[in-house]
């Protein structure tokens, strides 16, 4: 029997969840550590583009639900001609904590499926580092992170 695989993740960021949320659906924030640009604030059942400082091309999302300061779930195409959804919930740990939990998937255990877990599991690693970053200290990990990917 083959089983599906999934992407789960979290982090422990010192910032209420209003502040986490905001963070991520504001596209002038979210280019602070994530993206360098988007189309537009994440709204539920908007669809978006968004932009990496790192890539020529832009992505396609489609923001599925929205409750503030709780919940944001999207879908994108997480892995080569493949629509994931992305979930990431934010539970209040005590008044300036927030542990974001990020979910994404699912693929089949094949080879393909494997490449995806590893590269979107590195993926949304840096974007946990870099929000704690951004959110805690002001500061961008991302910004020059990623050139050495344009360098030939």
């Amino acid at each position: 029997m083959m089983k599906e695989l999934q992407i789960k993740t979290a982090l422990q960021i010192s910032r209420h969840p209003k502040d986490v949320f905001e963070a991520i659906v504001d596209p002038e924030q979210m280019s602070n550590y994530f993206i360098s640009e988007s189309s537009g604030r994440m709204e539920e059942g908007k669809a978006l583009e968004w932009k990496f400082p790192e890539f020529e091309e832009w992505a396609a999302i489609k923001v599925v639900e929205i409750t503030p300061g709780e919940y944001i779930s999207f879908q994108w195409e997480g892995a080569k001609d493949t629509t994931l959804l992305v979930e990431m919930t934010l539970l209040e740990m005590s008044e300036n904590s927030t542990l974001l939990k990020i979910t994404e998937g699912n693929m089949q255990n094949t080879d393909a499926g494997i490449k995806w877990l590893a590269q979107n599991t590195e993926g949304w690693a840096n974007f946990l580092a870099s929000l704690k970053a951004y959110l805690e200290y002001d500061i961008n990990l991302r910004k020059g992170a990623f050139d050495f990917l344009k360098q030939k």
